[in-house]
């Protein structure tokens, strides 16, 4: 007779906090600092951006050195809205990440024209943004760790890989990234544009902050994944 094969709960320092919980809550007991910083519009300079619609594979390195990055407060000035949730919300509208009554066509319509006419390119979702990678890993390096590990958003599987190997190369196929004494963890929730930096250690997340210029915000006792719906329309 077959038994049921039931997984443990993947630990928490690996994997990305689940939807419809406050953040702080998943990872209480673990990191008492969550940070979600937002992943940049793209603005190719030096290159076609033709090229980025066609079945070429850019890879990271085209990216950083012929692409610049605009922020979302950037973004906000050009498009004339009014927050991040209103872009936030955008954004997933535009991806069909919500549920149909929290989505929001005359945003996404303001993000798609807003793209065509500057000639942008919308944040990546899913996966940390090729223009932060290489300086989150030196973010990194410089709070003395040589080698992170890098598992999947199941916390199934992990490879321990050497940061220099990771900045050098176009290699990083997962994107939760977590220190060997587990007090630093970077993940990036599969549908959502922007990412967190976790730990119990405030100071080292302020430092990588300063050191990669990231924009975002600090999560509070009640921030989740779908921040800007809570926010809009539950208060």
């Amino acid at each position: 007779m077959d038994t049921e094969r039931v997984a443990p709960e993947p630990h928490r320092y690996t994997v990305c906090a689940y939807e419809d919980v406050s953040i702080k809550e998943f990872y209480k007991g673990v990191f008492s600092d969550v940070y979600i910083f937002f992943h940049p519009f793209i603005k190719p300079v030096t290159i076609d951006p033709k090229l980025f619609s066609s079945e070429t594979n850019i890879d990271k390195f085209q990216i950083i050195n012929h692409c610049e990055m605009v922020t979302w407060k950037e973004f906000l000035v050009l498009s004339g809205m009014k927050s991040f949730e209103e872009l936030d919300i955008g954004l997933r509208t535009r991806i069909l990440g919500l549920k149909e009554e929290y989505e929001n066509k005359e945003f996404k319509e303001i993000i798609n024209t807003v793209i065509e006419k500057e000639n942008l390119l919308p944040p990546t979702e899913g996966m940390l943004p090729e223009l932060l990678i290489n300086n989150l890993l030196g973010a990194i390096k410089k709070e003395k760790y040589d080698w992170i590990w890098v598992g999947d958003e199941f916390g199934t599987e992990r490879k321990l890989e050497y940061i220099d190997d990771l900045i050098d190369q176009d290699t990083l196929a997962r994107h939760n990234l977590f220190t060997h004494d587990n007090s630093i963890l970077i993940t990036t929730h599969w549908d959502s544009h922007f990412s967190m930096i976790c730990s119990d250690d405030k100071k080292k997340i302020d430092r990588i902050i300063e050191r990669c210029n990231l924009e975002g915000f600090y999560s509070d006792d009640y921030t989740e994944i779908y921040w800007s719906v809570r926010n809009t329309y539950k208060g």
